[in-house]
């Protein structure tokens, strides 16, 4: 049995900087400015994203648990706004549906996410391009820890949960587009397999040694083989 987590943003659709700029109005509603504009948000969970941004612009850690909450409840809102927008620009990546399609119709295989989102987030930018939630009966999201590294343990415990008997780390698949993606699971012995539809090409993800690497998502038969060979 392989538990696959796919990670969303830069993964299984494009928001085109929706997430972003939800975020940058949160932090200048809450805390007076938005971050540094050089702050890199891929690879990373909402909470951490958040933590930084308050962190660099010169905020303590008791300032930034006091205005955690608020943020992330501000940042929902905003992205909401954002993605219902007529113009929103939210684009589904090449070959998602084909992949996802085939690997539901296996019996060896339990689709999940692994991702920075928090659930609400998580949930809303599926819908957006037409993926049901609830196609993925197991995962860990920016609302369950904030560092990436958190999050694939908590993976494999839920699916442990959802078939009724134990996984093993190294039978969970991570596929992402970022380092951190490839590097996350290491410590339960997930494999990774990296996708080129990131800030990140070919060449720098493969240089993290996940277990495969792919331009995109298109070819669904060689996807497949290699999550169920991982």
């Amino acid at each position: 049995m392989k538990i696959v987590l796919f990670d969303i943003d830069g993964t299984l659709l494009w928001t085109k900087g929706a997430g972003r700029r939800a975020m940058e109005r949160a932090l200048a509603a809450n805390i007076g400015t938005s971050g540094p504009t050089e702050h890199r948000y891929d690879g990373k969970t909402d909470r951490q994203i958040i933590r930084e941004a308050m962190s660099m612009s010169g905020f303590a850690d008791a300032d930034v648990e006091s205005k955690m909450e608020p943020v992330l409840a501000s940042y929902i809102a905003e992205l909401f706004v954002e993605l219902d927008r007529d113009d929103h620009g939210v684009e589904l990546l090449p070959g998602v549906h084909a992949l996802l399609d085939a690997l539901e119709q296996r019996d060896d295989v339990v689709l999940g996410l692994l991702t920075g989102n928090i659930v609400d987030g998580a949930e809303r930018k599926l819908r957006t391009v037409g993926i049901d939630f609830a196609r993925f009966p197991v995962g860990a999201y920016g609302s369950d820890g904030e560092h990436r590294h958190d999050l694939p343990a908590i993976a494999r415990d839920r699916a442990s949960a959802h078939i009724g008997r134990a996984v093993s780390g190294d039978a969970c698949v991570i596929i992402g587009d970022t380092p951190s993606d490839v590097s996350c699971g290491r410590g339960i012995g997930a494999r990774a397999i990296a996708v080129a539809t990131g800030h990140y090409d070919v060449a720098a993800l493969a240089a993290c040694n996940p277990y495969a690497v792919f331009a995109d998502l298109t070819d669904t038969a060689a996807l497949v083989q290699a999550i169920v060979d991982a």
